[in-house]
């Protein structure tokens, strides 16, 4: 079989399950193109695509502008390794860091991969600032968290298929209840040995979980008060998704166009991937100020694909689109009318319990208990009748779609899942 052969969506899938590994559990349907809001399958079926690659796709499907700078600079150089400079890296750090207002970047590929840089970086600031006894650092995190499935990860993940026969564990953290600030002062008042409080703003794949307003912002003050760094893990949540440039942005303005960017709690390490890259190319980063980011130096951390000059370009022309087409903005107003449009209907709902989220980044709750299959038989319908959405949880949906969206499109997206829904009552 040629490369660039066509094949079925049963030929494609067969194929998968015979020679990949069966690590991911996909919706049966096999896609081959996708422009802006919209995928198509190897058959010529069309959807929406309601999951955006769990939000690196804000700028929507094989936007223009970030495929003109990907081609453009494929063409030009690919990679040098950091063992030379190359013209793209530092006017991409110079632009993310004043985009996002840091002195520093530290430029990988994957969110796992930028969540551990930002674990290594918290504890070498605890030892070299902070002063604390040589690993003895701790950081705490949050039951129900997803940051990522690398072996230090997963050892403070909730989530047994991602933990069991996979240790043994890394020690050096602390778990406690998401949106509690009791929990975290309680840790933070007995234990003299914190270096970090790492968070997702709004807990995705446990289910779009929103904390309690202000939350962030009193976590920030707590960690202030005992010399901990606020790392925020806006892999998912950043970069527009939930209606503001960083969901740490809490109540600041930043869909609008004179907004600085630079958010209400601020973090002490943001980290970023995901709609960083546009959909197209694996780009993530650490940001933090100097005090923070200088406790690196050569040879404490790294990668080959790091910094390439490819991600650069991408990322700076996936950060343009953000801003030029107020995407923050976009994402505010068509949130709003998609939880409001999805409420009147659950007033009369029997399968439906709640929609949540703030933006586009929503899920909602299936009148069932988790180990039932009834979210996933609703997404196959929803595929069904052209839009593709996946279960976080055996009862709880999320809905993300590409932040370009349109209204006249969200509305017909809402028709699709009502329609969906009644089916179900």
């Amino acid at each position: 079989m040629a490369v660039l052969d066509h094949i079925s969506s049963q030929e494609a899938m067969a194929l998968e399950n015979k020679y990949g590994a069966q690590n991911y559990h996909p919706l049966p349907v096999v896609l081959s193109k996708g422009e802006g809001v919209y995928v198509w399958d190897v058959e010529g079926k069309k959807y929406y695509d309601f999951l955006s690659a769990y939000s690196s796709l804000n700028q929507g499907h094989c936007h223009p502008k970030i495929v003109n700078a990907m081609i453009k600079q494929a063409k030009q150089l690919t990679l040098t390794s950091r063992a030379f400079y190359n013209d793209m890296l530092g006017r991409y750090e110079k632009f993310t860091c004043e985009f996002f207002g840091f002195d520093k970047l530290l430029p990988i590929n994957s969110g796992a991969e930028a969540v551990e840089t930002a674990l290594k970086l918290c504890r070498k600031w605890a030892y070299e600032v902070k002063g604390l006894d040589i690993n003895k650092a701790e950081i705490i995190v949050c039951d129900g968290n997803f940051h990522g499935r690398t072996t230090t990860i997963i050892s403070f993940s909730n989530d047994p298929v991602a933990r069991k026969n996979f240790g043994p564990y890394t020690d050096g953290f602390i778990k406690i209840e998401y949106d509690n600030i009791q929990a975290l002062e309680d840790v933070l008042i007995t234990n003299p040995n914190v270096a970090g409080f790492m968070v997702e703003p709004i807990q995705g794949e446990a289910g779009v979980f929103v904390p309690s307003e202000g939350y962030l912002a009193k976590a920030k003050a707590l960690c202030e008060k005992y010399n901990v760094l606020f790392i925020a893990d806006e892999v998912q949540t950043g970069i527009a998704r939930t209606g503001r440039l960083l969901a740490t942005c809490g109540n600041c303005k930043c869909a609008d166009k004179n907004c600085s960017g630079t958010p209400e709690v601020k973090p002490d390490i943001l980290i970023l991937g995901k709609a960083l890259s546009g959909g197209l190319y694996p780009v993530s980063a650490v940001l933090a100020n100097n005090e923070v980011m200088n406790v690196i130096r050569p040879g404490n951390h790294g990668s080959t694909f790091g910094g390439n000059p490819v991600a650069a370009a991408v990322a700076i022309a996936a950060l343009e689109v953000v801003r030029d087409e107020k995407l923050a903005e976009n994402a505010s107003k068509l949130g709003e009318l998609f939880r409001s449009e999805l409420n009147k209907y659950i007033e009369t709902s029997s399968i439906v319990n709640l929609v949540r989220g703030k933006g586009l980044l929503n899920a909602i709750l299936i009148n069932d208990d988790e180990d039932s299959d009834t979210a996933w038989n609703i997404c196959l319908k929803l595929r069904d009748n052209g839009l593709l959405a996946k279960p976080t949880h055996g009862n709880i949906i999320r809905f993300a779609p590409p932040l370009v969206m349109t209204e006249e499109q969200l509305l017909d997206c809402v028709s699709i899942i009502i329609k969906t829904l009644k089916d179900f009552e």
